[in-house]
């Protein structure tokens, strides 16, 4: 279970203090422009191969696996 799904479009805003354990983080849009370098944070696939992105392939969620995270998470919040 994910206690908060945090779908990130833009990193300049984003605290990354606000994270807590059991949360995940998702960049989209173009916050997948920064790399993330941390467990438990991806980058949108579909939005970093728009982008012509080339991430690992264990750092992407599929726009269906976001969803499924999103109806896993006891709270989502967009940034």
């Amino acid at each position: 279970m994910v206690n908060t799904l945090w779908l990130v479009r833009k990193l300049g805003d984003f605290s990354s203090e606000l994270i807590s354990e059991g949360d995940v983080v998702v960049l989209i849009s173009d916050g997948v422009l920064r790399w993330p370098t941390r467990k438990g944070w991806y980058v949108c696939r579909e939005d970093a191969e728009a982008r012509g992105l080339k991430v690992p392939e264990n750092m992407m969620k599929s726009y269906e696996e976001i969803v499924q995270l999103i109806e896993e998470a006891r709270r989502v919040v967009v940034w």
